[in-house]
């Protein structure tokens, strides 16, 4: 692959039908100058994550495939599902990985837009880095009403105006979020209780909006086919607020309900600082220190990796 190499994380609003997730991701596949790294679905959230790395204009163009294909299989006034979402590509967020920056993410994340919006009819909102006005930046925001509210929301056109595309939904598959943005830790926590509005009261003090932790977005979730309730989460800079930072406080919200932890799960992939943040911390480890590129590491792959 080529010398700059940029991720993209879109979130598609199908987690059940598995022969519609296999042609959306087909679009990844095999194609020159792009890698499929994970796709993850699930059921209740009926929502697939695909992680792909490529060279910009190939990564452009396979996401604009991808979106034109979600747009043909999914319909949006059918979808039933525990996740927000406001549209059949609910959020494509472009990450500087290899070689590039923030800014040259924001110029992909803007062509997408702009072909998308142009060839399938889909408005599409920047946000984070990408957004082109402050009440843009974050993702709830803009999400807030979700598909059946939006047609609604965007009869405003001063506030919600889409960046590009139609001035209102497309019919099927609604509307979607583009953008910039750093790394993020999609991390979810299950409780072992089946009581919904216990999940939500903890979302509701941990995430930052409700004064909890600076860089952690969160919601409760009903996991059905499990009788049990989540607390689902964005991180969004690991670096500053920690995954184990947000799993303590959890649990330590958790007691006032008499309500503990019976697991957490990580979405898509996860860089590593954050795990070795992790295991720093529950072993106290002595020494280990943040990750860096000299010779006492201690991570053996990492060792196998620069001998190559």
């Amino acid at each position: 692959m080529g010398n700059k190499l940029i991720e993209c994380v879109p979130n598609y609003s199908e987690g059940r039908d598995m022969q519609k997730v296999e042609q959306i991701v087909d679009c990844f596949r095999g194609k020159k100058g792009v890698k499929l790294l994970d796709y993850q679905t699930d059921p209740n959230h009926n929502r697939c994550v695909v992680t792909v790395i490529g060279e910009p204009d190939e990564l452009r163009d396979a996401v604009v495939a991808s979106f034109g294909k979600a747009v043909e299989l999914i319909d949006m006034t059918k979808h039933e599902g525990q996740h927000p979402r406001m549209g059949a590509v609910d959020v494509v967020p472009f990450i500087p990985c290899r070689n590039t920056t923030v800014e040259e993410a924001d110029a992909v994340a803007k062509e997408v837009a702009k072909i998308v919006g142009e060839k399938y009819g889909v408005p599409c909102f920047l946000y984070e880095a990408s957004a082109s006005a402050p009440h843009r930046e974050n993702l709830a925001k803009i999400r807030k009403g979700q598909f059946e509210g939006m047609a609604e929301k965007m009869k405003d056109k001063e506030l919600w105006a889409p960046d590009f595309g139609p001035e209102t939904i497309h019919p099927t598959a609604g509307v979607s979020a583009v953008g910039a943005r750093m790394p993020l830790v999609a991390f979810n926590v299950n409780l072992d209780t089946p009581n919904l509005e216990i999940a939500s009261q903890i979302a509701k003090r941990i995430r930052h909006i409700g004064g909890g932790l600076r860089y952690v977005k969160a919601i409760g979730i009903m996991l059905d086919d499990r009788n049990l309730a989540q607390v689902s989460m964005n991180l969004t800079d690991f670096t500053k607020t920690s995954v184990y930072r947000a799993f303590e406080l959890i649990k330590m919200e958790a007691k006032r309900y008499g309500v503990n932890v019976l697991e957490s799960e990580l979405v898509g992939l996860v860089p590593m600082q954050a795990l070795v943040d992790c295991a720093e911390y529950y072993l106290q480890l002595a020494s280990f220190g943040p990750m860096t590129f000299d010779a006492d590491k201690q991570i053996m792959e990492i060792r196998l990796l620069e001998e190559e």
